[in-house]
């Protein structure tokens, strides 16, 4: 019994000096993350375009044509509903079957 009294823990001033420092941290990551998102977002839409580019270019050896959007869905060369980036661009095909995004309505 007398062991347990004699145990000292950890002093309202001790927590919340830990409390400050972990608040800090927090502080200092969480903008850093958000920006991280962005840029993955961005990197992400650059991958798709790429992709799509490719898929117009298989479509392109297949048919002897520049396909749609519209094509290459209804025809498997692109999975049913990615028409759009990650981050909301619209993908569009030119006339000469260059695949570019950009920002939707």
């Amino acid at each position: 019994m007398k062991q347990l009294k004699n145990q000292r823990g950890f002093t309202l001033i001790e927590m919340l000096i830990v409390m400050l420092i972990i608040t800090v941290l927090i502080a200092i990551a969480i903008p850093n993350v958000s920006k991280q998102t962005s840029s993955v977002d961005d990197k992400g839409c650059k991958a798709f375009v790429q992709m799509v580019q490719g898929q117009v270019e298989s479509y392109r050896m297949d048919k002897k044509v520049v396909p749609t959007m519209a094509q290459l869905l209804a025809e498997d060369y692109l999975k049913e509903g990615n028409t759009s980036c990650p981050n909301g661009e619209v993908i569009n095909i030119s006339a000469e079957g260059v695949v570019s995004s950009s920002k939707g309505s």
